[in-house]
């Protein structure tokens, strides 16, 4: 066999292959033999069909069985005789294929680029540090009391916002109603911020029985081309007014949440928990993102299409899979644009290829210990832990998950052990808020004032 190597453009590289004739036609030859032993034809008895008569039927589809076998053996050897290190599956264009003559054809593939380790040093990370208190811990008990309030009739009442109401409306736009702006019996909670500006504010201070017709201007950016920007005029027709009806802090209250004895102190630790549980995931995501944008920013790598494309091809799955949950079944993941995924598939292609070469350079490792750790900790929000911890145990995949969620974990601290640290003191409800997405580009910008 004969390789000849071209770099053609970036990442891509052209294998040129040669094999020799004889090689392919012995190999057409004992497929011919072995089909030989197994044909029936009529007029011979099984095993006993002329070996030209065989080939004379079967050698074309043979052949051509052998070639695509022939190239695909051929292209894994000469990847690894020129020590390639495809990013996907090569594009086959034959060159030659006739029979009696040496097969050639061309192997045209990405490789995996080379990535540089910055230093980690330039990387700037600011570590939130909070603590829960007496104060966050009855905040989150008024929050769970919020979500489990009821809602009780009451007749004289005068809508405000928070109460629960049922109306009838009958939306128009200069006098002509609109398709979807007519409902009864409508349950509306003011203040949800379902409707469109202004039409929950109108309802505020109607009473039960009364009519009303409040005017709201549509969105300029709302859904319906038609009613983008345009005064709508609804009338209104309250039935009741139910106001908001909290539950008390007793033992049937914190049986909903799994606490069955203790009262209201056992029921406090418990919620202190979970809240610190909470907070401590909330700082070591923060802490990650900031590493990650901060590894995007100092690392230039050129992307392989082929990973990029296979990126896209998993996002549109799992949107289709979150639009499946929303009620949206049978979407097909095709027919979503490839555009709509690109820069999400192309920053992540990339990361995986950063933090890839940092686990190879560090020589990183699953620390045993802490994957016992992290599936200790996830098990201890579950009756029976240990159940948990021996199904983890018990499943390469899920085992699997839980140890590149630790080596990632270990490529922070190691990225954080050399990056400029700062820490910055904060409340409960800073540290646990969501830090705005930031693009490459901020990220680039912010490392190079730093």
């Amino acid at each position: 066999m004969q390789v000849s190597l071209e770099t053609t453009s970036g990442l891509e590289r052209r294998l040129a292959i040669i094999v020799p004739a004889e090689i392919v036609d012995a190999q057409v030859d004992k497929r011919l033999r072995e089909m030989s032993k197994r044909v029936k034809l009529d007029g011979f008895r099984p095993g006993k069909v002329p070996f030209n008569e065989v080939k004379k039927r079967y050698g074309l589809s043979a052949r051509q069985d052998v070639l695509g076998e022939v190239m695909q053996s051929s292209y894994v050897d000469a990847v690894i005789k020129e020590e390639l290190q495809p990013a996907g599956a090569p594009r086959i264009e034959p060159k030659n294929i006739e029979e009696g003559k040496d097969l050639e054809f061309v192997a045209i593939i990405e490789v995996y680029p080379t990535v540089e380790i910055a230093d980690f040093n330039k990387i700037t990370v600011e570590t939130p540090v909070a603590d829960v208190s007496e104060g966050d811990i009855d905040n989150m008990l008024n929050t769970l009391r919020e979500q489990g309030k009821s809602f009780e009739t009451a007749e004289e009442a005068v809508a405000e916002l928070g109460n629960l109401v049922v109306i009838d409306f009958k939306g128009s736009v200069d006098g002509v109603e609109f398709e979807g702006g007519v409902a009864e019996d409508q349950s509306l909670e003011l203040g949800s911020g379902r409707m469109i500006p202004g039409f929950e504010d109108g309802i505020v201070g109607m009473k039960a029985g009364e009519q009303k017709d409040i005017t709201v201007t549509f969105p300029a950016d709302y859904q319906s081309e038609d009613l983008k920007g345009k005064d709508a005029v609804f009338a209104i027709t309250l039935h009741e007014v139910k106001v908001s009806v909290l539950p008390e802090l007793n033992d049937e209250f914190f049986s909903r949440y799994g606490v069955s004895e203790g009262g209201l102190e056992s029921f406090r630790e418990e919620v202190g928990k979970n809240m610190t549980r909470e907070l401590k995931h909330a700082i070591k995501n923060k802490v990650k993102n900031q590493v990650m944008d901060g590894l995007l920013a100092i690392h230039n790598v050129e992307l392989p299409s082929a990973l990029t494309e296979q990126e896209i091809g998993r996002l549109k799955e799992q949107a289709v899979q979150r639009f499946a949950s929303q009620g949206m079944q049978g979407l097909d993941a095709s027919i979503l644009p490839n555009e709509m995924f690109q820069a999400e598939a192309e920053k992540r292609v990339r990361l995986g290829l950063i933090v890839g070469e940092i686990v190879k350079t560090k020589d990183l490792k699953p620390e045993e210990g802490r994957v016992r750790a992290m599936i200790e900790e996830i098990a201890s929000a579950y009756q029976e832990p240990q159940q948990v911890i021996d199904w983890y145990y018990a499943s390469e995949q899920q085992l699997g998950q839980v140890q590149y969620v630790v080596l990632e974990e270990q490529v922070v601290d190691t990225i954080v052990e050399a990056a400029q640290v700062f820490e910055k003191a904060c409340s409960y409800e800073e540290a646990i808020k969501p830090a705005p997405a930031k693009t490459e580009k901020g990220a680039e910008e912010e490392t190079a004032e730093s």
